[in-house]
């Protein structure tokens, strides 16, 4: 466990040098697109291992699984830090179209996906300011509604890839994930279904 926290905390680390550098480089020397390619290929892997963890989990009950549970935050930072590294590197940019399409509505046009895009993008942003301790406490039950935004930022993300950027990883991690999801859904309503009728006075009360 101690090592678990240990990977996170340089995971987080990284995530946060990342966010901070992306921006700078890409003002500074600029950002080739095979950098920019394998950047949001190294974020949409990270994602992917979010959404993969706690359906694995659900499905076999392995301890080693509950416990790279935790890992879910580190990763899901890195993954969002690279993205609003871009972002900001968008929004700083001379003569930046960025805001003017958000308030054109160009912003949320299908054409190249760009919606799924941009999409990613604002969820990304939202997940990034509210992974921390102080959102769990101010936001309280609503934090992990909020959380669930991580579905909007992975399917966004996998989509604008796959059919974008022609990434069969992508398209490939979209269906595992929908499956073993649906999969691990069904899995909890079953169990639940029998501990239902194993304990019928439970069930009453």
């Amino acid at each position: 466990m101690k090592f678990i926290l240990f990977l996170q905390n340089i995971v987080i680390g990284i995530s946060l040098v990342l966010l901070g550098l992306i921006p700078v480089l890409s003002q500074g020397v600029g950002i080739d697109f095979a950098l920019k390619g394998a950047l949001y290929t190294v974020s949409f892997a990270a994602v992917f291992a979010v959404m993969m963890v706690r359906p694995l989990a659900d499905i076999t009950n392995w301890s080693f699984l509950r416990r790279l549970v935790i890992l879910r935050k580190g990763f899901g930072i890195l993954s969002s830090s690279i993205i609003v590294g871009f972002v900001i590197d968008a929004l700083i940019a001379p003569q930046s179209p960025y805001l003017a399409s958000l308030l054109s509505g160009t912003f949320f046009s299908l054409s190249h996906l760009v919606l799924f895009a941009h999409l990613g993008d604002l969820s990304g942003l939202i997940l990034l300011l509210t992974s921390n301790t102080f959102s769990q406490k101010l936001l309280k039950q609503n934090w992990k509604r909020v959380q669930r935004l991580s579905y909007v930022y992975f399917y966004a993300g996998g989509i604008y890839e796959a059919f974008t950027l022609d990434s069969m990883f992508a398209l490939y991690a979209i269906l595992l994930v929908t499956n073993l999801t649906v999969l691990a859904w069904a899995i909890k309503i079953y169990r639940r279904s029998g501990i239902t009728k194993q304990n019928p006075v439970m069930s009453a009360a």
